[in-house]
């Protein structure tokens, strides 16, 4: 298993850890499982009990392709406000949304409503499939979204995403695959993103994950 994100309560208010945890750890196989994506794993720690850092992580000894070994990286977590997928509305609140938002801002909704990239919490960004319900597999209450994996953190002509201190290497970069938009060069299953959800009604129930 490799690492893939260590996420703090004190820099990510919104993880809602289980009672005396801090601290979250996801790990993940390099490899495509039947799911098309990478098995992960998580784990919530308390970040005051954890000692003996490793400078380096072990390396495992086999890996499907190296898109699975994430380039380590430094988070900078951003607040932002997310709106549904205009798949989780009705045809006409739908329709309405796409009207409005290409005569207030000439693009579509779906590059609107929400961000691309890695996040924690939010709204899925439906797109391979119609939104399906995801149900906890142990007690059948909805799932909530935990973390997005996603090798992108925008899209070069999508601007309004793009940090304000990172848009001059965009543009000198340009469209390119490996520039300032992938800092972890990871890449979940043709450039998807990971969806990894939990129950809200017990942190001790397993969680899921899909692929969009």
């Amino acid at each position: 298993m490799l690492p893939v994100a260590q996420l703090y309560l004190r820099d990510v208010p919104g993880l809602r850890p289980p009672e005396g945890s801090d601290l979250l750890q996801v790990l993940w196989c390099p490899f495509e499982h039947d799911d098309g994506m990478p098995t992960t794993a998580l784990f919530w720690r308390t970040a005051a009990a954890v000692s003996d850092i490793l400078l380096a992580p072990p390396e495992p000894a086999a890996i499907y392709g190296v898109f699975y070994v994430p380039e380590p990286c430094l988070v900078h977590p951003e607040e932002v406000i997310e709106y549904p997928s205009a798949l989780e509305l009705g045809k006409e609140m739908r329709e309405r949304l796409e009207r409005w938002a290409v005569t207030e801002f000439g693009i579509e909704y779906l590059d609107l409503c929400i961000p691309p990239g890695c996040k924690v919490g939010g709204y899925i960004n439906w797109g391979m499939t119609d939104a399906y319900p995801t149900p906890c597999p142990t007690c059948g209450t909805p799932t909530e979204p935990l973390l997005t994996i996603s090798g992108k953190e925008w899209y070069f002509d999508v601007h309004h995403w793009i940090p304000y201190e990172d848009q001059a290497d965009n543009l000198a970069w340009g469209p390119g695959q490996d520039g300032p938009a992938r800092p972890t060069r990871i890449c979940v299953s043709d450039d998807n993103a990971q969806i990894i959800q939990i129950c809200p009604a017990s942190p001790e129930h397993p969680h899921t994950q899909i692929m969009q």
